[in-house]
Formats: structure tokens, sequence, C-alpha cells
């Protein structure tokens, strides 16, 4: 098994970054469409804030099945890792042709002590 990684030290500014993501609705042509969605139909993710938009619905069943890979895609990963290469997630009904191709739009900074009321652990040594 290899090795792990060991956590980064904080930052003297207690900042981070995390990637914006958009997630956009693909299905092949002719496909079933069963959760609603529409080739093209999309969302945004800026922080922790999701944005659809305007007159767009989407199916609490698909974003539930994608909400644990949203958070991990927003953070960066070696490049070797497969989160920072595939794109495509299967839509969680198996009869539903659907894709959501989720992609990095951008990066947003942000600070720990803007985030949670849990303070980091100062460095030891």
């Amino acid at each position: 098994m290899a090795a792990s990684k060991k956590p980064r030290k904080p930052s003297a500014d207690e900042s981070f970054e995390l990637y914006d993501l958009k997630v956009e609705v693909t299905a092949p042509k002719g496909g079933k469409i069963y959760c609603g969605a529409q080739p093209g139909d999309s969302f945004e993710l800026r922080g922790e804030m999701l944005h659809l938009p305007p007159g767009q619905g989407f199916s609490i069943y698909s974003l539930g099945a994608l909400l644990p890979l949203l958070a991990a895609k927003q953070r960066p990963v070696d490049a070797n890792d497969w989160m920072a290469t595939d794109t495509d997630v299967a839509c969680p009904d198996p009869n539903c042709s659907t894709r959501f191709r989720i992609t990095r739009t951008g990066k947003r900074k942000f600070q720990h002590s803007a985030t949670t009321a849990v303070k980091l652990r100062k460095k030891v040594g």
C-alpha cells in the first residue's frame, strides 16, 4: 500500500482555496431520460453555494448522488488521482442515460476563521 501524504501545515494567513464547479447534464442523442433533466441543464457551485439558472430545477436524487463528489472535486488533488481527470458521473437511475459533467471553472480563496468556529491548532515546535 502506498504511503499517504501528510496534511499541509496551516498557512500564516489561514487561507485555503476551493475550485468553483459547473455541473452540466449530457445525454446521448435519443437516450431515455428519467430524472427530469434536459441536456444542457446545469448548476454552479461557488464555495458552498449552489446556483441554478432561473426557472431550472434539478432532481434531488441526482443531486444526492453528486454531493460527495462535488466536495472532493472542489479540492486540489494529486495530478495522478482519478479525481483530477474523471469528469462524467452517471445518473443514479441505472435506466437513465444522462451523465453529469463536472468542470472546474476557477478558484476561490477562503479564510478558515470565516468558515468555522473551530480554531486552527498552532504549530508545535
